[in-house]
């Protein structure tokens, strides 16, 4: 934001093409600010509904999922530990999944409250998840946090949009509840969920052995190609074990990429 004009208790800022200006307390500035500087801030309502900036960086923000620690429950809900000094964040009874107890920490969805116009939080968190068909390409790097752990994995909300899986067979290290990893994306299931990796290594693998079947069925002088290879010839064809053909074959055939027969020999689909 741009400082507009600079009074004895702050400044006044506004947005690139808003007019609005929007205080930002002295104590926030830096030394010496001058009109016309930038400045990166966070804007919030105060406790009288004015809006606000501040430098200081919530731990989420509007559209953001996040573990938060109640500071204080009063008559009208739960109060968040947000990273604002002075200031919590609501999670009003309705939109409590759970009655939230002091000093606990929840899962929640941060957003704006259309009848009061303030930042607010949901532990609700169903409804503003997987609202749109995820559109991601294998070994695509994803940021991914950690919401449970499960007897196969640990689910996981992908990009603050989706639902996502790492399973325990493909980690590495230990990862924990409330952690955010980097994750790479496997494959997109029919129902919009995404089963991750964190092993990059094992889906560019992957992604190779997919061309490589393409390839292979592109050329009209190649051999028919069946899933029913013997790892011998799955290793000469294509230099990878059975596993990963396997996988491969999977892979293009979710994505319709190819088509299996009764008796396993394996097509190319044509471009439409």
């Amino acid at each position: 934001m741009e400082i507009r004009r600079i009074v004895d208790f702050g400044a006044y800022l506004s947005a690139p093409g808003d007019e609005a200006e929007i205080l930002m307390p002295g104590r926030y500035l830096p030394d010496n600010p001058q009109v016309g500087d930038t400045i990166e801030a966070f804007v919030y309502n105060d406790s009288e509904d004015r809006p606000v900036a501040t430098t200081e960086r919530p731990f989420a923000t509007v559209g953001d999922f996040a573990f938060l620690e109640v500071s204080d429950v009063n008559s009208v809900g739960a109060f968040l530990d947000w990273g604002i000094p002075g200031k919590g964040l609501l999670v009003p009874f309705a939109e409590q999944k759970v009655r939230m107890r002091r000093g606990m920490v929840y899962l929640v969805y941060v957003y704006v409250d259309d009848a009061t116009h303030r930042i607010a939080a949901t532990s609700k968190i169903d409804k503003y998840l997987g609202n749109a068909y995820p559109d991601y390409r294998v070994g695509q790097p994803v940021s991914a946090l950690v919401i449970e752990h499960t007897p196969i994995g640990y689910k996981v909300i992908v990009d603050n949009r989706h639902r996502g899986m790492i399973y325990s067979n493909e980690l590495h290290r230990p990862i924990e509840i409330e952690e955010t990893v980097t994750a790479f994306v496997k494959q997109v299931r029919p129902d919009g969920k995404i089963d991750l990796t964190v092993n990059d290594k094992a889906v560019k693998r992957q992604t190779q052995v997919s061309d490589l079947i393409l390839e292979y069925l592109a050329d009209p002088a190649s051999a028919p190609l069946t899933e029913k290879l013997s790892p011998e010839a799955v290793e000469m064809l294509f230099a990878c074990s059975k596993k990963d053909f396997k996988k491969a074959v999977g892979h293009l055939y979710r994505d319709r990429k190819i088509e299996i027969a009764p008796d396993g020999v394996i097509s190319a689909v044509s471009p439409k």
